[in-house]
């Protein structure tokens, strides 16, 4: 199996015009994005239930092979986290979505307003809205990223104030591989799904990237930066994504 997983993939990377090499993980056809880094000191993975493929990075001297045995090992893995991904959670009247930390219920009705309202319903919070039922899906998550970059920039000043930085240029996106950065250049980069997180969780990752502006790096010394500006149990709210982001990563695709 290792001999003919690597015949199919250095035959495709050998070639810089090919495309990207493919695995047969049962039955389904993934492909494997490889990057080389010179930041990598050894080689990663993720499996990435959202797009159905592999992702490696690996530093620039690691040899091809050293790419496919890797796989070849965690084929089992990735396997199991393809099976074990949760479903797609579409939004829409009468769906759930977290805020908060909270399950919130979806309530449309073409009486309501098409301004989403947070309300207190009889069995916990909901959404309501108005409007065309069949954009439901994107004004909530477009509320929700209008609701994200407020307490963002809420979180982030305050941070800031405790470390004695000026608040930094807020960008928000929705990316896949991480939750947070910090740019050399000032720039705090969020995804918007982490509105979705509890606030202890946001507000670690938030910190996080804060603590980056004096620490560009993860030494002794950004961790004890880190562990002072936040509150709260890092390696929790680490945990708790590790468990819960992969089902973030995917409401309202």
């Amino acid at each position: 199996m290792l001999d003919r997983l690597k015949t199919i993939l250095s035959s495709s990377l050998s070639d810089p015009k090919a495309g990207d090499p493919v695995v047969d993980i049962e039955g389904q056809q993934i492909p494997v994005r490889i990057k080389r880094t010179s930041q990598a000191r050894r080689i990663s993975m993720r499996a990435d239930a959202i797009r159905r493929e592999i992702r490696i990075t690996m530093p620039v001297y690691a040899p091809t092979a050293a790419a496919l045995d890797f796989v070849a090992q965690k084929r089992q893995w990735i396997a199991t986290r393809f099976e074990t991904a949760p479903a797609v959670t579409r939004l829409g009247h009468g769906a759930t979505v977290a805020f908060g930390g909270e399950p919130h219920r979806i309530v449309w009705n073409d009486c309501h307003s098409r301004r989403v309202r947070r309300l207190e319903g009889t069995d916990g919070p909901e959404l309501h809205l108005g409007g065309p039922q069949e954009l439901v899906g994107q004004r909530i998550v477009r509320w929700m990223r209008d609701e994200a970059r407020s307490v963002f920039a809420r979180d982030i000043s305050e941070y800031c104030g405790k470390a004695g930085e000026t608040p930094p240029q807020l960008a928000i996106g929705d990316p896949r591989s991480r939750w947070g950065s910090c740019s050399s250049r000032g720039t705090i980069s969020l995804s918007w799904r982490l509105i979705m997180a509890p606030a202890h969780v946001r507000r670690s990752v938030i910190a996080h990237e804060v603590a980056h502006m004096r620490h560009m790096d993860h030494s002794p010394a950004f961790y004890a930066w880190f562990e002072e500006l936040f509150e709260g149990d890092r390696k929790a709210a680490d945990r708790w994504l590790k468990t819960h982001g992969s089902a973030l990563q995917l409401v309202g695709r």
